[in-house]
């Protein structure tokens, strides 16, 4: 169903983002793999300042887009699908922050407050140039592995839209597994490979890895019993081995608990069973709405900090995904579009925004 588009402009939300910094900010990606290798990436989206009409867009092949600029003008980089996909989207159909290509090719952006830096736009590139929150959208629609992705992102001129935003970091993943983050810092692309398959925020990704370290203690399963002098030491239950695990919601917090999460879990023969494992680890990382606004600061009227939640079967080409409005599991099966034929499309994550209830009927 094709829907008129009735969601805020992204200068709107951008210049919200830049108002509410400390408030908007956090992302957690996690990647889990079935016993036969099948991956299964998925992550969550936060934004604390309200709604931020949540959509899906299916693109055909052959799709041509254009990028915005600063000022809000469509001068920049034109774009044709090489591949069809399906994007989970804010604010407007383009601004796809999450998706999966017909190739088994997931990507997605990550805010990066602080420690990204783009080029200064310039004129005289825009043919190359292409808004931060439209690169997911030019990576589904042209690539099919990693590689190239990472051989064509230093071709490419990526900008903010309006400079009072966030910058973003990027997380790409193919179906062998194989996934890299990107991150723009003094106008600069680095493309590093993410071995752990874990992805946050700020600071840089090499950060977060050395950080792992300071918690090398940490192991699963129950400590054994320790003395201390006469004193005999027992755990008190079970999971001791993760005790000193960071339980905030700060990004270096939150990538060592997805880290430890990840690691811990039993890998399932399953691929589908395997998503609802992903969807279950990060509800560890939903963030109540409350927390991230000081005593007296006014609330926003939203269920959840934590707006939605994704998880890509890449071997089956389905995205699973459940938001503050409604905690059931939906899906769309990429296997079942024809993207030589479908049109292009998009339409609300939640059409109404109530969570629905199953009345237990009693004989």
């Amino acid at each position: 169903m094709k829907i008129k588009n009735t969601f805020l402009i992204m200068s709107i939300m951008v210049a919200a983002a830049a108002a509410n910094f400390q408030n908007a900010q956090a992302c957690t990606g996690i990647t889990l793999t079935t016993t036969s290798g099948a991956i299964v990436p998925a992550r969550t989206i936060e934004w604390a300042g309200g709604d931020i009409g949540s959509l899906y867009q299916i693109v055909p092949r052959g799709y041509v887009q254009r990028s915005l600029v600063p000022g809000g003008d469509r001068r920049g980089m034109t774009f044709k699908a090489r591949y069809g996909y399906v994007g989970l989207a804010v604010a407007q159909p383009e601004y796809v922050v999450d998706g999966m290509n017909e190739a088994g090719l997931v990507a997605g952006l990550f805010y990066f407050p602080g420690y990204g830096s783009y080029e200064p736009y310039d004129e005289h590139n825009r043919s190359t140039t292409i808004s931060d929150f439209q690169l997911v959208s030019w990576i589904l629609s042209r690539f099919a592995t990693v590689d190239e992705v990472r051989q064509a992102i230093a071709d490419v001129h990526v900008v903010a839209v309006d400079p009072r935003s966030s910058t973003v970091h990027w997380r790409v993943v193919e179906p062998s597994g194989k996934q890299i983050v990107i991150e723009i810092v003094d106008g600069q692309a680095r493309v590093y490979d993410n071995p752990i398959g874990v992805l946050t925020n700020s600071p840089g990704f090499e950060w977060h890895l050395t950080n792992l370290n300071n918690y090398v203690n940490l192991l699963p399963g129950k400590v054994q019993t320790n003395r201390l002098g006469n004193v005999e030491m027992n755990a008190f239950g079970g999971g001791s081995g993760m005790h000193g695990l960071p339980g905030d919601f700060t990004p270096p917090s939150r990538f060592v608990r997805a880290a430890m999460f990840q690691a811990t879990a039993p890998r399932l023969d399953d691929s589908q069973a395997t998503v609802m494992q992903a969807f279950h680890i990060l509800n560890n990382f939903d963030i109540p709405v409350g927390i991230q606004f000081a005593t007296g600061e006014a609330v926003p009227d939203v269920p959840s900090a934590t707006q939605w939640t994704v998880a890509s079967d890449i071997s089956q080409r389905k995205i699973y995904y459940r938001t503050m409005y409604n905690s059931n599991v939906r899906c769309i099966s990429l296997a079942d579009i024809d993207f030589g034929k479908v049109s292009h499309q998009y339409a609300p994550l939640d059409p109404t925004k109530h969570h629905p209830v199953e009345n237990v009927k009693i004989k």
